[in-house]
């Protein structure tokens, strides 16, 4: 598994790690088994959020007793970003996760309330010891711009982005990920396999990622991962409520792409013209 810097701070965190948006829909057992095995198979970044019914219960079920090992993260929905609604909404979600502190707290999008109110109380919880670093998901280039004047007034920066981005959705290639890398914010690849839309074995882009994944013993879905994670500054979260899967995604942390193979699945997924707005979920 390959860790790398994770914003300013530099916490290290594996490129490779592990959604819950919907696993808490299924059989429970099977959802901590399967985020248990991907921390024995080296992840240490899980990503949760307020929004995401009980994960967040599902995720304490998992890290009971590993709690130093996990890069743990989580998010405030808009409509709780105000000033005293962001410190509450953190302190639910450190009682439902049974633990003293996330590791970075996340502005799940842009919503309604000042981002200055927002940010200043991610300083202050920063300062009190309840969030290590704090971020934000969902933000383009316009919004990470904004963001940064409200962090340095705070005396704070944010240390990621969490955007969707997967080989058919690379919008976020344009601006944002360039804006995340000379702002030293890490950039979060959400629904990295696409939301149900993972390339086909027959199609054109999906015999590439095969071809490739053959000749790594890998498969096409870690291939998909590695290339996602190629940049210095990008992470990846998949999710999976299998044990096998979620094993699997992990050694897609180890594969490494030749330049060769990155430029075939560039030409087999090209990243399209700048869109007007960016893509999210």
């Amino acid at each position: 598994m390959q860790y790398r810097p994770f914003g300013p701070k530099g916490d290290k965190v594996s490129v490779i790690g592990m959604g819950t948006w919907y696993i808490d829909q299924g059989d429970r057992r099977k959802a901590i088994a399967a985020l248990q095995a991907g921390l024995d198979a080296g992840i240490n970044h899980i990503d949760t959020a307020e929004m995401y019914g009980d994960a967040e219960l599902v995720v304490a079920e998992a890290i009971k007793g590993r709690r130093d090992a996990v890069f743990l993260v989580s998010k405030v929905l808009p409509s709780n970003a105000s000033r005293k609604g962001t410190r509450l909404a953190c302190e639910r979600s450190l009682k439902r996760l049974g633990t003293d502190r996330l590791d970075c707290y996340l502005l799940h999008w842009r919503g309604g309330y000042p981002l200055e109110d927002t940010v200043a109380t991610f300083a202050e919880l920063e300062a009190e010891g309840k969030i290590r670093s704090w971020g934000v998901s969902n933000f383009d280039e316009d919004d990470l711009a904004e963001l940064g004047e409200a962090a340095e007034a705070a005396g704070t920066a944010s240390a990621c982005n969490q955007v969707l981005y997967h080989l058919k959705e690379r919008a976020i290639e344009h601006a944002v990920l360039p804006a995340c890398e000379a702002s030293r914010q890490a950039l979060v690849a959400y629904s990295p396999f696409g939301h149900d839309d993972f390339p086909r074995g027959g199609s054109a882009g999906g015999k590439v990622l095969a071809a490739i994944a053959r000749a790594h013993g890998a498969t096409p879905h870690q291939v998909a991962l590695a290339f996602l994670v190629r940049h210095a500054s990008a992470f990846a979260i998949p999710k999976s409520g299998d044990a096998r899967r979620a094993a699997e995604n992990a050694a897609a942390g180890d594969l490494m792409l030749t330049p060769q193979e990155i430029a075939e699945i560039d030409s087999a997924f090209p990243r399209g013209a700048k869109p007007r707005s960016l893509p999210m979920l």
